[in-house]
């Protein structure tokens, strides 16, 4: 088993994934009934948010708009982040010119033009990121939005 990294090396290594091209996260929402929801999607890290774009009558959006938040998976298991995120904004997709070019340069498809989608802003309050069992302590690295490395 490797070494455990420490909190700084953490964020960082988040922040670089976070800001990779073609990023792919699980998105976990719930319904008002409280039925759960999972689905792969895209992201960008726009100004310290998570960017999304779905269609605007799908599940996901449903939910998330209904409930306000959002659990998301970045990673494989034996290097994942959690990230807890709130509902900032959502706009259609032609709506924002600046959040749609920052989306589509970091995830690799332009859903601008298609009739219905959005883009759902996500701000972190509370993120986790760990390897292996080493690494359990001290996972936490945002708390309430802000950092606490």
């Amino acid at each position: 088993m490797p070494q455990p990294r420490d909190r700084a090396t953490r964020k960082a290594d988040l922040l670089a994934a976070l800001t990779a091209p073609a990023v792919d996260v699980w998105v976990a929402s719930a319904s008002p009934d409280a039925a759960p929801h999972l689905v792969p999607l895209s992201l960008a890290w726009v100004h310290d948010r998570v960017v999304i774009a779905v269609e605007g009558g799908s599940v996901t959006a449903r939910n998330i708009e209904a409930s306000g938040v959002a659990r998301l998976g970045l990673g494989p298991t034996r290097d994942v982040a959690m990230i807890d995120a709130v509902l900032e904004r959502s706009v259609g997709v032609d709506d924002d010119e600046s959040l749609g070019a920052a989306y589509a340069a970091q995830a690799d498809w332009d859903p601008r033009g298609l009739a219905g989608y959005v883009f759902l802003v996500l701000r972190p309050t509370r993120i986790q990121a760990w390897r292996e069992s080493n690494e359990l302590a001290g996972r936490i690295l945002m708390r309430d939005g802000e950092w606490v490395v």
